[in-house]
């Protein structure tokens, strides 16, 4: 091996030890915020899959609110309705399946604001069979840090 060899390899041992560590799978850089973000998010993914509304609203937080992007506040939902909303869908639904791949996370004191892009499958209940569905979009989720915890504050 030349000089110049070694020189390179040596240079590329040193970039690889520099380099950010990242949630594995994602292109985030792991800190203890972005993976405690990452932490909530897969907790309400298992939840939704299990059609938990007291799953899901344990990682809300009690100033949850949202406005479903739109300027008619009739679609808004604080956490009360969240609550009835889920309840009211979970009824109608069964066999929840969701797959997720997290874009970004953004750590901001105690604010954060984690990107997802999600496929939801699952069954809507018909008076004679159920009908499959598969829903896929771009979801932004709100969240806060509170007494160390993070918990969802919009975009459920």
């Amino acid at each position: 091996m030349n000089v110049r060899t070694a020189l390179l390899s040596a240079l590329a041992v040193l970039a690889a030890a520099c380099a950010p560590l990242l949630i594995p799978g994602t292109e985030i850089r792991s800190t203890p915020d972005t993976r405690a973000v990452y932490e909530v998010v897969a907790k309400y993914r298992e939840a939704l899959e299990k059609r938990d509304v007291p799953g899901i609203l344990a990682l809300v937080a009690p100033s949850y609110y949202d406005t479903a992007g739109t300027p008619d506040p009739s679609d808004d939902l604080d956490r009360a309705r969240l609550e009835a909303s889920l309840n009211q869908e979970f009824a109608k639904t069964d066999s929840v399946k969701v797959a997720f791949t997290m874009r970004r996370i953004d750590v901001n004191g105690p604010d954060a604001v984690a990107e997802i892009f999600f496929d939801t499958f699952y069954r809507v209940k018909t008076p004679t069979t159920p009908v499959p569905r598969r829903d896929s979009d771009v979801q932004r989720l709100g969240l806060k840090k509170i007494d160390g915890q993070w918990k969802f504050v919009s975009g459920l």
